[in-house]
């Protein structure tokens, strides 16, 4: 055997050499796998943004709803409303008189993913009813009746001075006076309206109001006129009828609402009238004070159905 230099060093490179060859591959190896899981990570899908769909804030913000109606929520508050007459997805809800459906468009849906009722108590029909009423009528049920994906399947009865009830009794959770009681006040059935709304309650069920408020000091119209109602004769009504007066809340308040306007509460926004209903407009006329104030003072009232 001969001992020369380089005898032993040959096979013991060869194995260094092949070592660190391996450990290349395996350093390539991971960095692949580094680039593969943040390939991967980086492909992973985002999350939802905006509100979980099914909630409130989900239908407060659909895309469904008018850009005009949504404009008008710095002023009708609809979350804040609806929370606080303590709305819940599996409830049975009658609005009466829900006109072209702004609540209408928010309720429906929330109590369509919920398992909820809606019913809408629509104006009186007939021979004898109002042609604009009855026009009313139809497109809110041909809107509200077309997509059943959104708004489920909705429920039309009608309340009005010869109407029967607006549902079958003591099925509601909820029934909703959403600015209509001057209006009764003016067909002379403000009195039938709690009536029929206490009837359709259950027990423990709520009646939830938002109406043009008139100043506390301020001569009420029997048949408010101007579109403006006392605060403590809605009570007064409720109580007649056999509710009970939970609470009242500012969400809806203006303090700006001077309630003195030419034609009524619908001199301001988003009626804007400028000439007594039934006339022409008067391009004159400056709505510039009116459209400062805003849309009108109101009181928010909630009533339960005694246990």
């Amino acid at each position: 055997m001969h001992d020369f230099p380089g005898a032993v060093a040959g096979p013991s490179r060869r194995f260094l050499l092949t070592g660190a060859a391996a450990l290349g591959l395996i350093g390539a190896s991971g960095c692949n796998r580094r680039k593969e899981a943040k390939t991967e990570t980086s492909a992973a899908p985002a999350a939802p943004s905006g509100p979980s769909e099914g909630s409130l804030e989900w239908a407060v913000a659909g895309p469904w709803r008018q850009a005009s109606d949504k404009a008008r929520d710095q002023y009708r508050h609809p979350m804040e409303t609806l929370r606080f007459f303590g709305l819940q997805p599996r409830m049975t809800v009658v609005e009466f008189w829900p006109g072209s459906g702004w609540y209408t468009d928010i309720i429906a849906p929330y109590l369509a993913k919920g398992g909820g009722t809606y019913v809408a108590a629509l104006f009186p029909e007939g021979p004898t009813a109002d042609p604009a009423q009855a026009a009313l009528n139809a497109a809110f049920q041909s809107r509200f009746s077309a997509d059943k994906k959104l708004y489920g399947t909705p429920q039309f009865t009608t309340f009005g001075a010869a109407s029967g009830p607006v549902a079958p009794a003591g099925t509601a959770d909820l029934c909703l006076f959403l600015r209509t009681i001057h209006g009764w006040m003016a067909a002379g059935v403000a009195e039938k309206a709690f009536s029929d709304a206490f009837a359709a309650l259950r027990p423990g069920g709520v009646l939830g109001i938002e109406q043009h408020r008139l100043a506390p000091e301020g001569d009420q119209d029997p048949v408010a006129a101007n579109g403006y109602v006392q605060e403590a004769f809605v009570r007064q009504l409720a109580e007649e009828a056999g509710f009970v007066f939970v609470e009242g809340s500012e969400i809806n308040a203006n303090e700006t609402d001077t309630k003195d306007h030419p034609f009524g509460v619908d001199t301001l926004p988003p009626t804007r009238l400028t000439a007594p209903r039934g006339q022409p407009a008067n391009p004159e006329f400056d709505r510039s004070k009116y459209e400062t104030i805003g849309e009108s003072d109101r009181m928010t009232l909630k009533f339960r159905k005694p246990e």
